[in-house]
C-alpha cells in the first residue's frame, strides 16, 4: 500500500500480520479518524538520555536511555559509541551485547563511531583516542561484541582504511564515512570497497566546495544512506530541504543523542568529557563544539516536516530508510512479518505531530488499525 494511503494494518502476536487498502473488512478495534499510522521509528545513531549512556558499560543506564527514547517513538536503535581505548570499546560493545540479547529493550546492536577518524574532523570526539585504521583491532572489537555490531564510522582518506571498510563488510557490518577530512576522490574507493552510509552529513566533514566536492557531494553522489541531524541546530532547513531532494529517499533521520537528552540544561558529559548544555544545544567546555543533541525521533520528525517535507518523506527517513541502511529488516516498515508496535501520529496540523510535551502514543496491542485516510 502507498505511503499516505486509507488503509488497515492487522497486528497479532506484536507482529504485523496483514495490510490491506480502504476499510477493513470485519471490526476495526482501534480507529483514527485522522492523521497517521507509522512504524516505530529506527534511530540508528544515538549516545544516551535521560541520564543514561550506551558507552557507560552499565546494563542499567544503556537501558534506561533506551526506555526514554522508546517513551519518544523509537522501536529500534543503535547504541552508539565515541573513541576511546580499544580495550574499553570492547567492555562498552560486550555490555551493549549483553543487552541485546537479553531482548528486553529497543537497542538492537551497536554502532563504533570511531576510533578510526580523522583528528582533522574530530568534532566531540576525544583527539586522544583517535588512531589509525587497524584491522586486528577492528577484530577485536567485533568479536567483543558477539554478532551486535552493525556499523563502523571510518574516515577513509587514513592510512589501512580500505582494508578495514573490507574486513568490516567481511563480517557484515555496514561502514560509513565520518569525521573525515577526505576529497571526492579519497572517498570513492572506500564506496567501491562497501561503505553504503554517510556519518550526519554535512557534520565532521570537509565541506561542499563547487570545485571540491569532498565527502558531502561523494555522499549524494555515489547515492549513500545520509544521516542528519534534524533539530535545528546542526542544519539550517534550507539545507535540511536541499539534502533532502539530492539524497531522496535514502536520507536518514537520526539523533546522536547524547546522555543529557531529556535532561535539564547544565553540566553533562559525553566520552569522558565535559559538555555543556544550553537553551538544549550540547557543546563541548573545551572548545564549544557540538557534542551530539538532545534531540528525540519524534521531534526529528516534527522538525523534517517543519522545514518542508512531506509527512511520508520525513516518517520514511525515519523509519525504512535508517533500518535498510542499518540491516533492521523487521523494523520501520508496515507489512506482513515487521514490528507491530506501531505510531499514531495525530493529524500534523501546524506540522506538529505530537504535541511538545507529549511522548508518541504507541498502537502495539493485537488489533486492528484503521488509520481513517492515511498510512
Amino acid at each position: 500500500m502507498p505511503d499516505g494511503a486509507e488503509g488497515w494494518v492487522r497486528i497479532q502476536d506484536a507482529r504485523v500480520r496483514a495490510v490491506g487498502a480502504g476499510a477493513p473488512s470485519g471490526r476495526a478495534d482501534l480507529e483514527f479518524a485522522d492523521g497517521w499510522v507509522a512504524p516505530g521509528f529506527v534511530d540508528i545513531h544515538c549516545h544516551g538520555g535521560a541520564g543514561g549512556d550506551f558507552a557507560s558499560g552499565d546494563p542499567e543506564s544503556i537501558r534506561r536511555a533506551a526506555r526514554y527514547h522508546e517513551a519518544h517513538g523509537t522501536a529500534s536503535m543503535l547504541a552508539s559509541l565515541v573513541a576511546a581505548p580499544v580495550d574499553d570499546l570492547c567492555w562498552q560493545l560486550a555490555a551493549v551485547a549483553d543487552v541485546v540479547e537479553a531482548g528486553d529493550t529497543v537497542v538492537h546492536g551497536s554502532h563504533l563511531e570511531g576510533p578510526f577518524l580523522s583528528h582533522a574532523r574530530c568534532g566531540a570526539q576525544n583527539p586522544a583516542h583517535l588512531v589509525e585504521p587497524d584491522v586486528a583491532a577492528f577484530e577485536r572489537l567485533v568479536t567483543a561484541a558477539r554478532g551486535t555490531l552493525r556499523m563502523i564510522t571510518v574516515a577513509p582518506e587514513l592510512p589501512g582504511a580500505l582494508d578495514l571498510v573490507r574486513a568490516a563488510r567481511r563480517r557484515d557490518v555496514t561502514v560509513a564515512l565520518g569525521h573525515t577530512d577526505a576529497t571526492y576522490e579519497q572517498c570513492l574507493p572506500a564506496i567501491e570497497a562497501g561503505a553504503t552510509v554517510a556519518t550526519h552529513l554535512f557534520n565532521g566533514m570537509r565541506p561542499l566546495h563547487h570545485r571540491e566536492p569532498g565527502p558531502v557531494g561523494a555522499a549524494l553522489d555515489q547515492g549513500l544512506w545520509c544521516e542528519v541531524i534534524a533539530d535545528g541546530i546542526h542544519l539550517h532547513p534550507a539545507v535540511l530541504r536541499m539534502a533532502a531532494l539530492a539524497a531522496s529517499d535514502r536520507l536518514v533521520a537520526v539523533t546522536d543523542a547524547i546522555s543529557a537528552a531529556g535532561l535539564p540544561d547544565g553540566r553533562h558529559e559525553l566520552g569522558g568529557q565535559a559538555v555543556v548544555v544550553t537553551d538544549g544545544t550540547a557543546r563541548l567546555a573545551r572548545d564549544a563544539s557540538l557534542a551530539g543533541s538532545t534531540l528525540t525521533m519524534r521531534a526529528a520528525v516534527r522538525r523534517c516536516v517543519e522545514a518542508g517535507m512531506s509527512v511520508p518523506v520525513a516518517v520514511r527517513a525515519a523509519t525504512r530508510s535508517p533500518s535498510v541502511a542499518a540491516g533492521l529488516d523487521a523494523h520501520g516498515r508496515i507489512e506482513p512479518g515487521a514490528d507491530g508496535r506501531l505510531l499514531h501520529l495525530g493529524s500534523f496540523n501546524g506540522a506538529t505531530p505530537f504535541g511538545d510535551g507529549e511522548a508518541a502514543r504507541w498502537v502495539g496491542t493485537p488489533v486492528d488499525v484503521d488509520p481513517g485516510g492515511r498510512r
